[in-house]
């Protein structure tokens, strides 16, 4: 219950102590996006993403503690690659999922507080470790995996915010180390600019749709 009234799903009346339903539900419903409605308003973005990065672009949105994949855009150098649409990433070890949980704080309370599933030496495997990681990465914007996810991949992701400033789904792009970070882990700045400036489209093509109904 402490968990509903900090995300503002609930409210505790402070003379009775009785619980009742908070804006946060209403608002959650009214900034609801159909995992369809997302991919066909990104494409006309994340395409551009990949021509400009040189990355592939998954769009996606959060299932519980994961990431569910709903576009995908290969990377634009002809070489033999995978679409990732219907796949599903672990939230706490790609930047996509970060990003996602990083704008739903109740999530997190979803992860066991040890022994998060871990995939690389690099993953974050403690719960008080991953709020850190998911603070950090709601204060600056985005969300950086450094080979946490795959030891040789690494990624960034913006989130995409629809009606009264709720997250509707994410954009990253993911690729080599090299190419993504600085051999310290830290996300290329350029590469970070194009991914928020590819998220804050999608947002304002949502709002201008919907706006329109």
């Amino acid at each position: 219950m402490r968990t509903l009234v900090e995300v503002g799903f609930i409210d505790q009346d402070r003379v009775s102590g009785r619980y009742g339903l908070a804006s946060g539900l209403t608002d959650l419903s009214a900034g609801h996006v159909d995992p369809n409605e997302l991919r066909a308003r990104s494409m006309n973005w994340a395409d551009p993403l990949a021509a400009r990065s040189g990355e592939a672009v998954r769009v996606g949105v959060r299932t519980g503690t994961e990431a569910l994949i709903v576009h995908y855009v290969f990377r634009p150098d002809h070489s033999q690659q995978q679409a990732d649409v219907g796949a599903q990433l672990p939230g706490h070890a790609t930047a996509l999922g970060k990003v996602l949980l990083a704008h739903n704080p109740a999530a997190v309370a979803l992860f066991p507080a040890r022994g998060v599933t871990s995939y690389t030496a690099r993953t974050i495997t403690s719960r008080s470790a991953l709020t850190m990681e998911l603070l950090q990465a709601r204060s600056q914007g985005y969300a950086v995996e450094f080979g946490e996810h795959r030891p040789d991949q690494a990624g960034i992701a913006a989130p995409i915010f629809g009606s009264g400033g709720l997250t509707v789904g994410a954009v990253e792009i993911h690729g080599d180390l090299d190419r993504i970070c600085d051999p310290s882990g830290t996300a290329r700045p350029k590469l970070v600019a194009q991914v928020v400036d590819c998220a804050r489209a999608v947002a304002r093509e949502l709002k201008t749709e919907r706006s329109g109904e």
